[in-house]
């Protein structure tokens, strides 16, 4: 029996933690251990919203554990001289971890467990984080897919039809008391900012505010996700994306709630599949990433290796700072600063019109996502981005550009999303929300600014440097 180390990653739960779960069966004591190693993520560690996060979902962790008799045990470092001096430390005979898909992960892993087995200790691993892992997922050809509906349909066959029952939380937590622990203020996660009070607002992280959203969703938001979800000013979405991301709760979980929920209703069952459809996007964007790792820094598709990026870093600015002229894209932008997150369909137009208008490169709306977005994934961001700036898997037709006023006057047609983010509009006509540029005079007069481009000039340009780029030989 022994003792065992939990290597607590983005897993920060303990109801169906599979490492956690087989420790326990295991071994007599079990030390759950985090490790703070930010520089092993090279240019992808944490962005600034990420962090805030990871310090609530930190300390949220360590409560539960302690509610369980345990702790959680944490240290700063390189994660292999960590592991190898608590084993020696604790005297443990073995170390339990669920996996992680990115590529430095990957890489950091193969090292720390062959370094651990080379010490005479036991490494075991476990899938977590996904319904199923990146290698189980194959084409009739056994190769990795590049397209998500075929990827879905093999997916969603070997899902069923029945839910898989996740694991129960343990009761007790036995650990060894072992000296040299850091506080989680020492590690610094928490900026300054006033932002910061907009995350707070807005968000609880942790497993008990995970449930809370889990909750929230499957009674009010369930029923008619399937139009409700395209609603920028509803929640009609999930928001459970930040909590999957740092591993408060998994898709197993999510599903097997939901099918309870929507259980004898046709309606909710559909919406149900809808959602789990969405839910299969996370998973085909990790899939991508561990096949082809390099898209997380360059475009899948070589031919988009010589289109000709714009670098403007004074228009990149409006647009981060949601001051592009364009209402949709500005609302969107707003919010992001405002809450760390963005309504799906908005977070695809502002990328069109940064990539697509705007002419600049996929990379630096993404590294902006990343450092403002609580659910910043690097598949998932990756994924997205390439998807809109059509360089990617399943890429966009290079000549699908999201108009923003059609897109506005489709999803948002009272201007409500508009009105309650950018406050200079928010007495504006229905006629001009989306468009305050017709009436001459109109944005000057609510201090507005003029759009940076034209819709239709800067689709057409786009539109002719896309062709040009296609052209190229792979």
């Amino acid at each position: 029996m022994g003792t065992a180390i939990v290597w607590f990653r983005r897993d920060l739960r303990v109801a169906d933690h599979h490492a956690l779960s087989a420790a326990l069966r295991h071994h007599e004591q079990v030390l759950p251990l985090y490790i703070h190693a930010p520089q092993e993520e090279g240019a992808w560690s944490p962005g600034a919203a990420s962090r805030w996060w990871q310090h609530h979902a930190l300390a949220a962790l360590d409560e539960s554990l302690r509610r369980a008799g345990g702790s959680l045990y944490l240290r700063t470092g390189s994660s292999l001289d960590v592991l190898e001096a608590v084993v020696r430390q604790a005297g443990a005979r073995s170390v339990y971890w669920n996996r992680l898909y990115e590529p430095h992960a990957l890489r950091r892993d193969a090292a720390c467990r062959k370094a651990l087995e080379a010490m005479g200790v036991e490494v075991h691993t476990y899938d977590g984080a996904l319904w199923r892992g990146p290698s189980q997922v194959w084409t009739a050809e056994n190769k990795p897919y590049r397209v998500f509906t075929p990827f879905w349909r093999n997916l969603r066959a070997q899902l069923g039809d029945a839910p898989e029952l996740p694991l129960a939380a343990p009761s007790r937590v036995p650990g060894p008391a072992i000296d040299g622990g850091e506080r989680l203020d020492s590690l610094g996660l928490l900026a300054q900012g006033s932002w910061v009070a907009g995350l707070a607002g807005n968000w609880t992280p942790g497993e008990a505010g995970a449930r809370a959203a889990l909750d929230l969703f499957a009674g009010h938001a369930l029923t008619g996700y399937d139009v409700q979800r395209d609603l920028p000013d509803r929640t009609g979405t999930s928001r459970l994306s930040p909590h999957l991301h740092f591993g408060e709760i998994t898709p197993r979980q999510i599903r097997h709630a939901l099918a309870r929920a929507a259980a004898g209703s046709a309606g909710q069952n559909k919406a149900l599949e809808g959602f789990l459809r969405e839910l299969g996007w996370r998973e085909f964007a990790h899939h991508v990433l561990f096949h082809f790792p390099h898209t997380a820094d360059r475009n899948l598709d070589a031919r988009f290796d010589r289109h000709p990026w714009r670098e403007d870093p004074a228009a990149l600015q409006r647009w981060q700072q949601g001051r592009t002229g364009i209402p949709l894209v500005d609302a969107g932008m707003r919010e992001l600063w405002a809450t760390g997150w963005m309504h799906n369909r908005v977070r695809m137009i502002t990328a069109s019109w940064l990539t697509k208008n705007m002419g600049q490169h996929w990379l630096h709306g993404a590294r902006w996502f990343w450092d403002t977005l609580v659910d910043a994934d690097l598949a998932n961001n990756s994924l997205g981005w390439q998807w809109v700036a059509g360089c990617g898997v399943d890429a966009a037709p290079y000549f699908r550009i999201f108009n923003p006023v059609i897109q506005g006057k489709r999803y948002d047609p009272d201007g409500a999303y508009i009105r309650r983010w950018i406050p200079a509009l928010r007495e504006a006509p229905a006629h001009l929300v989306h468009e305050p540029w017709v009436q001459p005079g109109f944005a000057a007069s609510c201090a507005y600014p003029q759009p940076m481009l034209d819709p239709k000039a800067s689709r057409q340009r786009a539109l002719d440097a896309y062709a040009n780029s296609r052209k190229q030989t792979r």
